[in-house]
């Protein structure tokens, strides 16, 4: 092999054989495969309690095995690693084609799904697979399905062409969308085996556009749960008890004004805030440059019966992009103890439960926030109402912190920009998003020194965890291009 050029790692005709290899491969198997696994309902633990009796996990798990080992890299060695109680991982290791490389190359991605939902299009659903106009629609495929395909494909394309890479080891769980609580037993499980992490590729987050290689710099930290208000042991009839028993929904509506003002949105507790960072606002105004009203016109918006539409709390692009990624924000995402509106008769329920989603800042930690939500919801309950909050997790395991990417090195910043440019002819741009990938705090915390290259396919429209969640394949394509791209260049 002849002597390359540190300082351009991949040629540009090479660069153009990396984008047709990816692009063949998506056509030829990515698509397929992602199409069988979109028709599987392998719903996260969250949604599904008999995830393993119902074996839809397992089945996605096997099927992403049998693939990646199909494709006979050499030196592949695959292992469907397993902790008694836990969901599975797919653990996998290519030894480097790069001489005298030590480092190694982690790719992440998860295979578990969002559950259903409700509101999709007329002719789509989340487990009935429709590719339309290079759009991949159903349930999973963007989030983030693809990665463990997508990550071998860009693993493979180097091979192809001769390029060097260093050691690339691949880590898919089936637990994220459950906030990731199985994860750090096989990270600790791992460990010896992942050996010095100089990078990080996690393809389970966002884009700003779709012409463009996007760097997300920030994720949100969560924590989820459902809070439950109850003052009857059964329900009364409204008219013998309204004005003597309490609205349980009255109750659980004070209990949230602790937590909410409601009139702006803002969390009132200031132990959830932080500072932003002066270089990430400097990033965002950037970003706002690019993207412009985009930023919030991209939402489906209801129109009112005069035919105004809906508006966002802000219209400033700058503003927008740090309320979805540095500030804190609830949302209800469920309620129960409510009858269907058709059955919905005279009735004063004995009890209120909403299940609460609360976004936190990259730089709150998770778990300290849970107790703390968890004090402030419950004490002191009016009424001597029973007022519970049970976070979603698993004991010590309550919160996900969320996470802020270390300082770029000028190795990773430069083959960013380079293969942004190879492959969609524009510079790489930077973005904070609102999601939370567990992982990523953990790995950081991990390898403190590794550098971290998160990215996604979720771009503006393609709706993960609601309906019509779609896949941009030629995104994807070239995603997969570029990821190939700068892992040739990780010294």
């Amino acid at each position: 092999m002849n002597a390359r050029d540190p300082l351009l790692p991949v040629q540009p005709d090479e660069a153009d054989a990396i984008a047709q290899y990816a692009s063949r491969m998506w056509d030829e198997e990515i698509v397929p495969k992602i199409t069988d696994y979109i028709a599987i309902p392998a719903k996260s633990p969250m949604f599904d309690a008999d995830w393993a009796a119902n074996g839809h996990i397992e089945k996605v798990i096997r099927d992403a095995a049998a693939w990646v080992e199909s494709k006979n890299v050499a030196g592949l060695k695959l292992e469907v690693v397993r902790i008694e109680g836990r969901t599975p991982v797919i653990f996998f290791e290519v030894p480097a084609t790069k001489a005298g490389s030590t480092d190694t190359i982690c790719l992440y991605g998860h295979l578990d799904k969002q559950p259903e939902f409700n509101g999709w299009r007329n002719d789509l659903g989340p487990w009935t697979p429709k590719y339309e106009n290079g759009l991949l629609y159903g349930r999973g495929g963007a989030d983030d399905g693809y990665a463990v395909y997508a990550s071998l494909t860009a693993i493979m394309a180097l091979d192809k062409q001769g390029i060097p890479r260093p050691r690339c080891v691949g880590i898919i769980e089936s637990c994220e969308e459950s906030g990731s609580f199985d994860l750090p037993a096989y990270i600790d499980a791992l460990k010896p085996r992942l050996g010095n992490v100089s990078l990080v590729v996690c393809l389970d987050s966002g884009a700003g556009n779709y012409d463009q290689l996007w760097l997300t710099t920030n994720l949100r930290g969560m924590v989820s749960g459902v809070l439950k208000v109850e003052i009857l042991t059964e329900g009364v009839h409204s008219g013998d008890s309204s004005g003597l028993v309490p609205s349980s929904f009255r109750i659980l509506r004070q209990v949230l004004d602790r937590l909410e003002d409601s009139k702006t949105g803002d969390l009132l507790p200031q132990s959830f805030h932080c500072e932003i960072p002066a270089d990430r606002i400097e990033q965002t105004r950037t970003t706002a440059a690019i993207l412009g009203d985009g930023v919030w016109k991209r939402f489906p918006w209801a129109c009112g019966a005069d035919g105004t539409v809906a508006l966002p709390t802000t219209t400033d692009p700058t503003q927008a992009l740090l309320n979805r990624t540095w500030k804190p924000t609830l949302s209800v995402t469920g309620a129960d103890g409510f009858p269907e509106l058709k059955n919905a008769g005279n009735v004063l329920r004995p009890y209120t439960a909403f299940k609460l989603s609360l976004r936190l800042p990259p730089l709150i930690d998770g778990n300290e926030a849970a107790l703390k939500l968890k004090a402030l919801l419950e004490d002191n309950a009016p009424y001597n109402a029973k007022v519970t909050f049970s976070p979603d997790g698993r004991a010590g395991a309550f919160g996900a912190t969320g996470w802020n990417a270390p300082s770029l090195a000028p190795w990773l910043e430069s083959a960013l920009n380079t293969a942004s440019q190879a492959h969609y002819g524009a510079p790489c741009g930077y973005i904070g998003q609102g999601g939370t990938i567990p992982l990523m705090s953990m790995l950081q915390k991990s390898f403190p020194a590794a550098q971290m290259m998160v990215c996604g396919v979720l771009g503006p429209k393609s709706n993960a965890h609601g309906p019509n969640e779609f896949l941009h394949v030629p995104y994807g394509k070239k995603l997969t291009a570029a990821v190939a791209q700068v892992m040739a260049a990780c010294p």
